[in-house]
């Protein structure tokens, strides 16, 4: 199975290019998460009726592999969270998920 983190942002219109360029999946969160041999990927989406919501979802090998890596790398990922700060309206995580086995 693999773990997936669902975040919800409002962006602010007139950073739009910013944001994706540090959101995308070849933006400067995925390369801060590709340091962890845990790390899959980042796909980021933009609502079709709200052209200012916008959805990522990082995708992991497991819990423990994202928590293991966020707790060694607390404080570059506070200083990420920090400076991207004013691109958004709202960050809202909407929760961890796992994939399902068909």
């Amino acid at each position: 199975m693999v773990y997936v983190i669902v975040w919800e942002f409002r962006i602010n219109s007139q950073m739009e290019a910013e944001f994706v360029r540090h959101y995308g999946p070849d933006g400067s969160w995925a390369q801060f998460f590709s340091r962890s041999k845990g790390y899959i990927r980042t796909d980021l989406m933009r609502d079709v009726a709200d052209r200012l919501r916008f959805v990522t979802l990082d995708y992991w090998q497991s819990q423990e592999e994202f928590d293991r890596f966020r707790e060694q790398n607390l404080a570059e990922y506070e200083r990420l969270d920090e400076q991207f700060e004013g691109l958004t309206k709202t960050e809202t995580r909407l929760g961890a998920f796992e994939t399902t086995k068909s």
